[in-house]
């Protein structure tokens, strides 16, 4: 089936995306806040910076969807909520989806929705409760052309801290084949442990577009070049929210990201132009 909707996802001449994750305060972690308190200047300033897609949850939607015009990224709407990212963690961990949250997303004019496939150690009941998500979710999509993003998210064991992403690859393109396998039109990956490794993660995801999480934060020049090296390994996009929003200047960064994604521009080009933004 075609699904025209993705055409508001994915740029026209480079066939690649920018998705901005501002879906934190979903998650009730009080650190995810950081950056997002006021939502509705968040929303303009990254309007005004253009990525291609904004992702969004139900209750902040209208936030983007609001705004007139034609030109206004696309909204990305996320469909579950975890309480996996506590610190510390709570005593009772669960993941659920948004009822009827495909016929939430037609109303909004979504271009896609966004849920969880959520690997934790010893925790196998969160996988299920993910793959029951993402099975009743698909049924609804089909039916209406609504394109569905699942998110393989592989952790390491909980300490003090919560749980932390696991880049191991071989971890990594399990969950990315069982999205696969589970009807993912699109799959939002962690970056592997080793870069060089990632052309494996697109290659178990056959053609299924393959967008590259960006995590917790990190310095630009390591954004930038880690960005370029998912690309050349054959992935279609990325979808950074912390990288962004907690960035001194976040249309700079979206504007330093869209450069290497869609005008060929190097880390280093970007890194400039970013540099000379602020000066």
């Amino acid at each position: 089936m075609s699904l025209y909707r993705l055409n508001r996802l994915f740029d026209a001449g480079s066939e690649r995306a920018l998705d901005v994750a501002v879906d934190h305060g979903f998650f009730g972690e009080p650190s995810f806040l950081t950056g997002i308190e006021n939502m509705q200047s968040v929303v303009d300033t990254l309007v005004e910076a253009g990525p291609d897609a904004i992702q969004l949850t139900l209750g902040q939607a209208r936030l983007l969807q609001s705004k007139p015009g034609k030109s206004k990224p696309a909204l990305v709407l996320r469909t579950d909520v975890a309480n996996v990212y506590g610190r510390p963690l709570d005593p009772h961990i669960f993941s659920h989806h948004v009822p009827h949250a495909i016929e939430e997303a037609v109303r909004l004019d979504a271009a896609a929705v966004c849920v969880n496939l959520m690997q934790l150690p010893g925790r196998p009941e969160i996988r299920e409760a993910c793959i029951v998500s993402i099975m009743a979710l698909r049924r609804e999509a089909t039916r209406y052309g609504m394109p569905l993003m699942i998110e393989p998210l592989v952790m390491r064991g909980a300490d003090a801290e919560g749980y932390s992403v696991d880049g191991d690859t071989s971890k990594i393109m399990t969950l990315v084949r069982q999205a696969r396998e589970l009807g993912a039109d699109l799959i939002k990956a962690d970056p592997t442990d080793d870069i060089e490794d990632y052309h494996r993660v697109i290659e178990v995801a056959g053609d299924t577009p393959v967008l590259v999480r960006g995590g917790g934060r990190v310095d630009d020049r390591v954004l930038l070049e880690r960005t370029a090296a998912v690309l050349a390994q054959g992935a279609r996009g990325i979808v950074y929210g912390r990288n962004v929003i907690q960035h001194p200047d976040p249309a700079g960064i979206t504007r330093a990201l869209m450069d290497v994604l869609h005008r060929g521009a190097t880390p280093a080009e970007a890194l400039d132009r970013l540099q000379g933004d602020r000066a």
